[in-house]
């Protein structure tokens, strides 16, 4: 292994004089001397093949070669600043990975405001994210495959907390034969045109939510499928409210006027494959996920 010649400091260094406009600013911001700024950068030349700097007047500039070899230490210094919050965070106890199981069904607004908050804590933990339906979503807890998953409901053995009541509403796209029927629809009415479904990604057992009468019910993967079958007009299915917020105001979708069974409501719960194991990563981003479902729902 060969090693380098030139150290990240002094890339950094580099980087600061850039972006500072001058060796001065360079050293008030870095809190040096700006001599000790100048000759980190006269060392640093030296050990290089090509000219990073050029002297034009008063200033010194970037060569093409120097905006090269910046554009790449740049990244070797995101990584290093990333693995030095590594090694901080795991002094603290913080985990190197959180692995976070979630219900598709569950709103990604929300799913993405808990992330946001969460990596603005400055720790060094990734989140391995899956995204799965029903039974599957409690398997990642049963199998040890998750820290923490949102689930339609806690498997057998395990605790959780429930974190949102999930209105699903029959829509179909305003084109389709349904709204050409009078009155208040029944499920005899339904039961004669396509309903759309999520496949349960459970490998060992399957789960069913909600009305399954239809004679032609296709399943789908997933519920991006549904959605999107729906509004090409192809059938009717019991989708999630804040997943078609943009459909429904639009237009795109519009809700089936059931005599009964229009909408109902599931619970969502937040599970701990084990709470009192969980390390401080995995609590933050529970804690996450509950202030976003709470602040939605003010």
């Amino acid at each position: 292994m060969r090693l380098p010649k030139t150290t990240l400091e002094q890339w950094a260094i580099l980087a600061a004089v850039v972006d500072e406009g001058s060796f001065a600013r360079a050293a008030e911001a870095l809190n040096r001397s700006q001599s000790s700024v100048s000759y980190a950068l006269k060392t640093m030349q030296e050990q290089l093949p090509a000219d990073v700097l050029e002297q034009q007047g008063r200033r010194a500039r970037l060569t093409s070669a120097g905006e090269v070899l910046l554009r790449r230490a740049r990244a070797l210094l995101t990584e290093m600043d990333s693995l030095e919050r590594l090694a901080a965070g795991i002094d603290q106890g913080w985990e190197p990975e959180v692995r976070l199981a979630v219900d598709v069904v569950f709103p990604p607004a929300r799913l993405a405001s808990a992330m946001e908050r969460f990596v603005t804590r400055d720790n060094p933990t990734r989140v391995q994210l899956t995204e799965s339906v029903l039974s599957g979503t409690q398997e990642a807890l049963m199998n040890g495959q998750a820290d923490l998953a949102v689930v339609h409901r806690p498997p057998v053995g395990f605790w959780g907390t429930e974190i949102l009541n999930l209105e699903f509403v029959a829509v179909a796209s305003p084109d389709h034969e349904l709204f050409e029927l009078k009155g208040r629809l029944t499920h005899q009415d339904l039961a004669r045109y396509r309903q759309f479904v999520v496949r349960d990604s459970g490998l060992k057992r399957s789960q069913d939510s909600g009305w399954l009468g239809a004679e032609q019910r296709w399943t789908v993967s997933h519920l991006k499928t549904s959605i999107q079958f729906v509004k090409q007009g192809l059938g009717f299915a019991w989708l999630p409210q804040e997943h078609i917020r943009e459909e429904l105001a639009s237009g795109a979708l519009r809700p089936i006027p059931l005599a009964e069974g229009a909408r109902r409501t599931e619970p969502l719960f937040l599970v701990f494959a084990d709470r009192d194991s969980a390390g401080p990563a995995t609590r933050a981003l529970a804690d996450e996920i509950l202030s976003a479902c709470a602040a939605a729902s003010d």
